[in-house]
């Protein structure tokens, strides 16, 4: 081989090389608190399985306590940086550092999100862009798989008063339809940046299908998400005013500079659960 040749190989390889360091590595970030279940969840109605992610409190190995619980979606993205789509939520950091400061203690259980499916599955409304809805599906396999499994196996405070479910984007949407759809199971939601957006079918649902007065409605999205987000968040806070859903058990947040991102949803997150789970309902 010529020095040109080779020379001309080293110039085209370099750049490259450069390329390839300069890009983040990814590295494990989830705690001890945090394992996923060592066997895949079949989906029955959707022919399907899934991962599901487990967090446990402090002091689950040294006491006998129950604890209250959040399901949550997009599980790859909440505990661990190695298996997040652009950056964890840290839930676990949180939740341990929440613990320590004021004894509120919680069990997470994570949903791992199937990227073929994942805008069907976490919607129940159908969209022509993405096709068919699923969201049904899917929250009866969280209903009547994940949640019977994670109540039968591990201390948790299975009644509905204890039990909330939470998640952002698409997530977002989903926990606004649960919390609707399944009022026996779930008291508390946790909306982040809800996609809204998806199907104005979300809004006439809200109105056929109203809340319990005492389920506590955490609505959090960023002034810097766009203006269809703003309009349709402020859409649903008049509705649900509108409809009598007690002020006191329901939030909506606007976070200055806020952007759909797991930074915002990150920095957001310990703020809701103290709101979901250090009051009381009232109506």
């Amino acid at each position: 081989m010529s020095k040109k040749l080779i020379m001309r190989s080293v110039l085209f390889i370099f750049p490259l090389f450069l390329c390839a360091c300069s890009e983040p590595l990814k590295t494990f970030t989830a705690t001890d608190s945090v394992q996923v279940l060592p066997y895949q969840f079949v989906m029955p109605e959707l022919e399907r399985q899934r991962s599901i992610r487990l967090y446990l409190p402090p002091s689950y190995q040294a006491s006998e306590k129950r604890y209250p619980v959040i399901y949550m979606h997009d599980g790859q993205n909440l505990f661990d940086d190695m298996t997040a789509f652009a950056g964890e939520w840290g839930v676990d950091e949180s939740l341990n550092q929440l613990a320590k400061n004021q004894g509120l203690e919680v069990i997470v259980v994570g949903i791992d999100n199937s990227a073929d499916f994942r805008m069907n599955e976490l919607s129940p409304w159908e969209n022509k862009r993405f096709g068919e809805a699923q969201g049904k599906q899917y929250m009866d396999f969280i209903v009547d798989v994940v949640k019977p499994y994670i109540d039968t196996n591990f201390r948790t405070k299975a009644d509905r008063l204890h039990t909330a479910i939470m998640g952002s984007s698409m997530g977002g949407l989903i926990s606004h339809y649960g919390v609707h759809a399944y009022p026996e199971v779930f008291s508390k939601a946790g909306i982040f940046s809800p996609a809204y957006w998806y199907s104005q079918d979300v809004f006439s649902f809200t109105q056929l299908k109203k809340a319990p007065l005492d389920a506590r409605l955490y609505v959090m999205y960023g002034d810097k998400e766009g203006d269809g987000m703003i309009a349709d968040t402020d859409k649903m806070q008049r509705q649900l005013r509108q409809q009598g859903h007690p002020r006191q058990n329901m939030l909506f947040k606007r976070v200055l500079n806020g952007e759909h991102n797991e930074q915002l949803w990150r920095t957001e997150f310990t703020e809701a659960v103290q709101w979901l789970f250090q009051q009381e309902p009232a109506f």
